[in-house]
């Protein structure tokens, strides 16, 4: 192991929840102090108690905490840092954070100013890998504000087609046209969402590919030219255009499609001048063919999968090139091992449209046991509130082949204990349960195709009401104040307070 005198002194993670204190565990193996920055929402979190220092960087909006690059430069300097790591949302992928790094003598762990620029904006992206002969979508190379543009690019690629915002992701500025009819009507919505989002009201069109699936391959690159691919992902499972359940290695990918993904993923890095981690997007359609979608700039939320079957700690990996060490010689002696897979806890009502839901948490219990790993922002008593992402936790897994990683996750997520917000565990285990994805058929379309009818079976919950009724009756006091008053502590059930029918059987 490389000696942390040989890497930073101290490091600001520039980020909360989960991925913080991911971060975090990192550096504490390479046994590098941190300073965690928290709003005033996230005063009692967990990922400012976790770190070995925590300043507070303003009020709950982002705007005016996580998303102020000066007070998080502010905040680096008045501690000592000589680094600072991002993780993923918020300022991961602005290049104005890196860029004003270089400017004030701090190392930002992530890639340079430039190429996040580039790889940020999709139609400029599309331009350089097509240079390159990086399979691309067909589709525009540029944007325009003329809709005659975008009648001739659709009518020369074919419908269905989609409109996607130039500067943005995360489904926002995505409007998919069947025919000629709705194109219009399309671009011009497409343009008030990217204005909306991103400031930016550029869109661009692309052939629409169906029912495809959405392959991700991890790339490593140092400063000194040198670039690997460390695996793919497969991350089909989505809904909104959000990841929710991921997977690796893909069924769909075999040994010879594996290398040329690879080496096309390696391309996208070297053309676009990347260091350090990122992650190479394509989609694959049902012939084989596959395209380049977007290269994400910064850790992956997926990124542990790849870490169960390949052995590697990104992070850390991510920390050395940005020390400036090159990629080391174990790197090159990869190989998959098993199959691990990944489950986003969310605070959401997975009964109810996925509608977020807020709250404190009351009582928190995670899965143990060979091959089960949680990445955990929260811990019993933890606020969730509207201000941030929804996300909570990741639940991974890792067994000798897929069938047993499945029935590891579905048997990890009963075994998750999380009262006081609902979530939508129960929707996940109804997803891994399904025959089709039990048959590695897992399209993008995944949820919309196969889960859209699904019925919530209520039996266990009424099973669980009425234990819970017993359970509160048995510890009643007979009488007010008489001689025969139970003194027990409090069950769960009585200090979760209102409570209906509807995700606790997975509770």
């Amino acid at each position: 192991m490389v000696s942390a005198q040989t890497l930073f002194k101290k490091i600001l993670v520039a980020n909360r929840s989960e991925i913080a204190v991911r971060v975090m565990n990192a550096c504490r193996t390479l046994g590098i102090p941190t300073v965690a920055v928290f709003s005033e929402a996230d005063t009692d979190s967990k990922h400012r108690h976790f770190a070995d220092e925590s300043i507070c960087i303003g009020p709950p909006p982002p705007r005016e905490s996580y998303l102020d690059i000066d007070k998080i430069i502010d905040a680096a300097k008045k501690t000592g840092c000589d680094a600072i790591h991002p993780g993923y949302g918020f300022l991961a992928e602005n290049p104005a954070l890196p860029a004003r790094c270089v400017k004030e003598g701090i190392v930002f762990i992530g890639p340079g100013a430039e190429a996040m620029r580039l790889l940020g904006n999709k139609v400029e992206s599309r331009i350089k890998m097509a240079d390159a002969g990086v399979p691309l979508i067909p589709g525009m190379t540029s944007s325009s504000q003329d809709v005659a543009v975008f009648e001739k690019a659709a009518e020369k690629a074919g419908y269905p087609v989609i409109i996607k915002a130039a500067a943005g992701g995360g489904g926002k500025g995505m409007r998919i046209v069947n025919s000629p009819a709705g194109l219009k009507e399309a671009v011009e919505a497409a343009q008030r969402e990217a204005r909306n989002a991103f400031g930016d009201d550029s869109v661009y069109l692309e052939k629409y590919i169906s029912n495809p699936r959405h392959i991700e391959f991890q790339v490593l690159a140092d400063n000194h030219g040198d670039c690997i691919h460390v695996f793919e992902r497969e991350c089909s499972i989505q809904r909104r255009h959000q990841k929710i359940i991921e997977e690796t290695p893909s069924v769909a990918v075999l040994p010879e499609l594996r290398s040329r993904m690879g080496a096309d993923a390696v391309k996208v890095a070297k053309t676009a001048h990347y260091t350090n981690a990122g992650t190479v997007e394509f989609l694959l359609d049902d012939t084989g063919h596959y395209y380049f979608l977007e290269m994400n700039t910064r850790i992956q939320v997926e990124h542990p999968v790849t870490e169960f079957v390949t052995g590697v700690d990104l992070v850390i990996e991510q920390i050395k090139v940005a020390a400036g060490l090159p990629l080391g010689p174990h790197l090159r002696q990869l190989t998959q091992r098993g199959h691990a897979i990944e489950c986003r806890i969310y605070a959401e009502d997975g009964e109810n449209g996925f509608l977020p839901s807020t709250g404190r948490i009351l009582f928190y219990s995670e899965p143990t046991g060979p091959g089960i790993r949680v990445d955990s922002g929260i811990r019993e008593g933890s606020e969730v509130s509207i201000d941030y992402d929804p996300i909570m936790a990741k639940l991974i897994v890792h067994a000798p082949t897929r069938e047993l990683a499945i029935s590891k996750m579905i048997s990890a997520l009963h075994h998750y204990k999380i009262l006081g917000v609902k979530t939508s565990k129960r929707f996940m285990v109804d997803v891994l349960a399904h025959p089709e994805f039990a048959a590695g058929r897992t399209f993008t379309s995944f949820i919309e195709r196969h889960m859209s009818s699904r019925q919530t079976d209520l039996a266990a919950f009424r099973n669980l009401a009425v234990a819970a009724a017993s359970v509160e009756s048995s510890v009643a006091s007979p009488s007010a104040g008489g001689a025969g008053r139970r003194t027990e502590s409090p069950t769960p059930w009585q200090t979760i307070g209102s409570w209906e029918i509807g995700d606790s059987i997975h509770a």
